[in-house]
């Protein structure tokens, strides 16, 4: 039985592997590539060092976004406003870190705990109007995006606007160098060879490993992580039981605003040092994308994030390739979170009817008949 059980875990992911190469082939072919070709392009790209690396430092924020949204989604809370929650705790934080002048340890966990306080208070505010005036998360989150994108523009363009600047680009002043997250080249270059110049792998995913395998803890090891699971599965068994729905509401969204906050530090505090009109947004959205591949399990979430980083790393390749646009990508991506969706789904309907007739089968043998 056992074995049965994880030979179907195993399968969904491998159906969705197959039907979204099958479908994306599909779609390669109506754009005018040979998909063999386009393959194969893109796998001994993305099997490059540099590429490697590009793919991890792309898979470290979209990574805390599926966590950030996962961890709504395991409270069936669906927080759209993960986007705006990193976009504003990113501006807010970049602007205390060049503020300030601490010891390096000391600046970085500073910045670390203005984003996350900052994506935590915001994401609060959600959980707050759902639990007290009965607000759906998803047109509160949806609005307050809309305010956070908006007041971000307004504190770039006035209070927190870098006036020593001369260029056009607006920015927040730089992060001093006690600020920075310090990257991980040595590293890679003490087991394979040098990246070369430019290129460095944020440090940061380090942090990023940590956030997976606290939440993952926070599941499954605490009690506040069983009453968010509890709550989620069936609220009103989880209320019968002691559990506080409210609470666990509120906590959900305050613990995912907290992640969310931490989404724009890998490129803040490793890459720009800044906030800038160049600042990667549409993180926040992806992170869904990313969330629904992974199942909301922090391990499938990290295989989701790499999936996502390595076409995102690998589509310049495209290019070059039967003159197809790199935007094809997007609809590759697409494909894979349909692939995922539909391939769980199924898998997970043949196995509750497989269950359900092993059941019926048991209920039929005779009283204290053994298998």
């Amino acid at each position: 039985m056992r074995i049965r059980r994880l030979l179907m875990s195993m399968t969904a992911p491998v159906v969705a592997v197959v039907f979204a190469v099958a479908l994306s082939s599909a779609v390669l072919v109506v754009a005018g590539t040979n998909p063999l070709e386009a393959w194969r392009e893109m796998l001994a790209y993305g099997t490059r060092l540099e590429t490697l690396v590009a793919t991890a430092n792309r898979a470290t924020p979209l990574y805390l976004a599926g966590i950030a949204v996962a961890i709504g989604f395991r409270m069936n809370l669906f927080n759209i406003g993960v986007e705006g929650q990193y976009v504003l705790a990113a501006l807010l934080a970049a602007s205390v870190g060049a503020a300030v002048d601490l010891p390096p340890v000391l600046h970085v966990l500073l910045i670390m705990g203005v984003a996350m306080s900052v994506g935590s208070l915001y994401a609060g505010v959600a959980g707050y109007l759902k639990v007290t005036r009965g607000v759906h998360e998803v047109i509160s989150t949806i609005m307050l995006n809309a305010v956070a994108l908006s007041l971000v523009g307004y504190l770039l363009r006035t209070q927190l606007l870098d006036r020593a600047d001369t260029s056009l680009n607006l920015k927040t002043p730089e992060i001093p160098p006690s600020g920075r997250f310090p990257n991980l080249n040595g590293v890679v270059e003490a087991v394979a060879r040098e990246i070369g110049r430019g290129r460095e792998l944020w440090g940061f995913l380090l942090v990023a490993v940590v956030v997976g395998v606290v939440f993952h803890l926070f599941l499954t090891r605490t009690r506040a992580g069983f009453d968010l699971r509890a709550t989620g599965l069936n609220p009103f068994a989880a209320e019968a039981s002691g559990v506080d729905p409210r609470a666990t509401v509120v906590r959900a969204m305050l613990l995912s605003g907290a992640v969310a906050g931490l989404i724009g530090l890998p490129e803040v505090l490793g890459d720009s040092y800044k906030y800038d009109l160049a600042f990667t947004r549409g993180l926040g959205f992806t992170g869904i994308a990313v969330a629904l591949v992974g199942r909301n399990h922090p391990a499938g979430v990290a295989v989701g994030a790499l999936l996502f980083g390595w076409l995102d790393s690998a589509a310049p390749i495209l290019d070059v390739v039967g003159d197809t646009p790199r935007e094809i990508v997007s609809i590759l991506q697409g494909v894979v979170v349909l692939s995922a969706v539909v391939s769980y789904e199924v898998i997970n309907r043949v196995r509750q009817a497989q269950e359900a007739r092993e059941a019926a089968v048991a209920t039929r043998q005779p009283v204290g008949a053994t298998t």
